[in-house]
């Protein structure tokens, strides 16, 4: 099917965002081993993303947007990881972003709707420094007139080379203790931004997850969106781990069912030995509980409210995920065999990429604790 095709209804006409993804998938599957190769950033993904408006599917139609329902994002992040994973995790970080603002401004009336309208015209590309923030947040803003200079660097800024907007935070260094931490944008071209070059990494190659530096960077007082304690779980935490996991654990999955595919094609050559149903059989059970936790995750942040509660779920889920994933991968290099040793096999690469899934929070400790200290009763801020 085209990626142009759209689905009719009674009132307007929308796009297929599965077909979109198809299409998407197999033109960057020829692309992925290259990127990784040579450590480069998947510019001519993102250009085809944005030529079909992808970067703003999750915005609402009455806003320009794509319309997509948040099972669609889902979908299309792990379709997508099908043909390069990279390209899949930079996209996520963007649309978890766009995905938040719009609750916001659906749920709390929020006032969202200029920046959704110019992420759905422009194509706008929103780069997150969260992953390496969380709740501690890092750098420093210092209060001068009108606003804040903010010195900082941020690391695990995923898609940075192809973002107009970071979405970013830093300690309010007023010399008082339990200074509030600021959460603000700021478009990537600002004097004082400057994109590091330090992305060399063991998987995930082509996402451009560069660090970036701020150096005292104004930021306007009009710009600071939220105020919160440092170290502590705030509401906007909440929200973001309902909407954002899901659509990351997405593409790790997506990662899985790749790699079993590779896997069970290099298996045929050697079919009739013995042994070899047992090992597909465990690699199928792996994958299994990848995608059934998955779903719960995907069913808690369509219909549940944020909370302590609604992050203890998603969160055991993306533990479950993430091991049952790259359980799943190292499975298939067994189902392969020999074969997926050599890097011109796919299945080293996914393997590679796929260890990423450790390094989104809550890691496995702390998720551990959260769990933990809910289930006795005890504060999660404790």
């Amino acid at each position: 099917m085209d990626a142009s095709t759209t689905l009719a209804t009674p009132t307007t006409t929308r796009t297929d965002w599965i077909a979109v993804a198809q299409k998407l998938r197999d033109t960057f599957a020829p692309r992925a081993q290259a990127h990784d190769e040579q450590d480069t950033f998947v510019a001519d993904n993102f250009a085809d993303l944005k030529a079909q408006h992808v970067f703003s599917a999750a915005v609402p139609a009455e806003l320009g947007g794509g319309d997509a329902s948040y099972h669609e994002l889902c979908e299309l992040l792990r379709i997508l990881a099908h043909g390069c994973p990279s390209t899949a995790l930079a996209l996520a970080m963007h649309t978890h972003n766009v995905a938040t603002l719009v609750w916001k401004w659906r749920n709390q009336q929020a006032p969202f709707a200029p920046l959704l309208t110019r992420i759905a015209a422009e194509q706008l590309v929103l780069v997150t420094s969260g992953g390496s923030d969380w709740l501690a947040s890092s750098g420093s803003a210092e209060q001068v007139e009108g606003g804040y200079k903010v010195t900082a660097r941020k690391v695990f800024a995923s898609g940075s080379p192809g973002g107009q907007l970071l979405m970013t935070s830093a300690i309010l260094s007023d010399g008082e203790a339990g200074a509030p931490v600021l959460h603000f944008p700021v478009a990537l071209d600002t004097p004082g931004v400057t994109r590091l070059d330090t992305w060399r990494t063991l998987g995930m190659r082509g996402t451009g997850s560069h660090d970036i530096q701020l150096d005292g960077v104004f930021v306007p007082e009009a710009a600071i969106g939220v105020r919160r304690p440092a170290g502590e779980w705030h509401p906007l935490f909440h929200l973001i781990s309902m909407l954002a996991l899901p659509l990351i654990y997405s593409v790790y999955v997506g990662i899985a069912e790749a790699a079993r595919d590779v896997a069970v094609r290099e298996a045929r050559r050697r079919r009739d030995d013995p042994n070899l149903p047992y090992l597909v059989g465990e690699m199928e059970n792996e994958l299994f509980t990848a995608r059934a936790a998955l779903t719960q995750m995907i069913d808690t942040a369509e219909w549940a409210d944020p909370g302590r509660d609604t992050t203890n779920t998603v969160t055991m889920g993306r533990a479950v995920v993430g091991r049952a994933a790259m359980n799943t991968v190292a499975k298939a290099l067994e189902v392969a065999g020999g074969r997926a040793f050599y890097r011109s096999c796919p299945l080293e690469r996914l393997f590679r990429d796929v260890q990423a899934a450790r390094y989104h929070p809550l890691q496995d400790k702390p998720q551990l604790r959260y769990a933990g200290r809910l289930a006795l009763g005890l504060d999660i801020n404790g």
